[in-house]
């Protein structure tokens, strides 16, 4: 299904994935208390699985494609930066809108594993705002600068997002896992001082109390397939790749059903605007789960 674009499917299309058909087998996929208690106390949950070993290599398969210059559905993404570091001698692939191109990025929405979690995380029905691809090739892999993601994000109100970072490969410090700053999802939203380059930019707009916290990230490593969540708020970068293995991923964003468009610009290059006050729906925000709409047990 190369040839058309995929947001015109608002369900699981391929078979890799797959929707539960009773309450026990989706139950599988529930965050515990404990997580959900680390989730509202710290900004975040990790070491969710996300993905099978079946599904991880179907999405480095597509995600492969995606580096080939004149790859099928290319004029779909939202973003499409096959270098965004701002050092030569560094390489980031950033790209928006994967799930347009390819079923598996396009099924990756719909998993249960990620869409339950999702729900109780933001608390009623869930709807997809954007992908991301992150990769960073071995031996000489670009930093992400600290940031909030809702800092890019004020385009929608009111804030009741969440992000889903999937790892495609192992990661850990030696290959730029992501670094978390425990409890900056009560900090108030930060300016914007850039996605790539300089990891210490957010120091000019930080405290002196914020930016000593900044000196003590927790690392989130992963094992492919496996994922974390985190706030809108919620600070996080990431370093370079120095390994000889490569660092994939993909991100999930997305919003509680009821998010209103707070511009009238378009939210993304080659949506149709959604005019401020009105609510987030249609093609390019799919409705993933509603948990109201789940079975029961009998």
């Amino acid at each position: 299904m190369h040839g058309h674009d995929l947001s015109a499917y608002h369900h699981i299309i391929g078979s890799h994935f797959a929707y539960p058909d009773q309450a026990e087998q989706w139950s599988q996929y529930s965050l515990s208390k404990e997580q959900l208690d680390h989730y509202r106390e710290q900004g975040f949950v990790s070491g969710v699985p996300l993905l099978s070993d079946a599904q991880v290599d179907l999405l480095r398969e597509e995600l492969d494609t995606f580096f080939e210059s004149d790859h099928a559905g290319r004029e779909w993404w939202y973003e499409y930066h096959s270098n965004e570091a701002c050092e030569p001698e560094q390489v980031l692939f950033h790209a928006l809108g994967s799930w347009r191109l390819r079923p598996g990025f396009h099924d990756a929405l719909w998993n249960p594993a990620f869409t339950l979690p999702a729900t109780q995380l933001l608390g009623g029905a869930v709807r997809f705002w954007h992908d991301q691809l992150f990769c960073k090739p071995a031996h000489h892999g670009g930093v992400v600068a600290w940031h909030q993601d809702y800092s890019y994000w004020t385009r929608t109100c009111p804030m009741q997002h969440l992000t889903c970072w999937i790892g495609l490969d192992d990661t850990d410090e030696s290959n730029g896992c992501m670094f978390y700053v425990p409890g900056s999802h009560q900090w108030d939203l930060l300016p914007i001082t850039g996605l790539a380059g300089d990891m210490d930019a957010i120091e000019q707009v930080l405290s002196a109390e914020h930016w000593e916290a900044l000196q003590h990230p927790v690392p989130v490593c992963l094992k492919k397939g496996h994922a974390a969540f985190h706030h809108p708020l919620m600070v996080h970068g990431s370093r370079e790749n120095r390994s000889d293995r490569p660092r994939r991923a993909l991100v999930l964003n997305a919003f509680k059903d009821g998010t209103l468009s707070d511009t009238n610009e378009p939210l993304m290059t080659g949506v149709t605007a959604v005019p401020r006050g009105e609510k987030l729906a249609g093609t390019f925000f799919p409705l993933l789960l509603d948990p109201a709409r789940l079975p029961v047990s009998s």
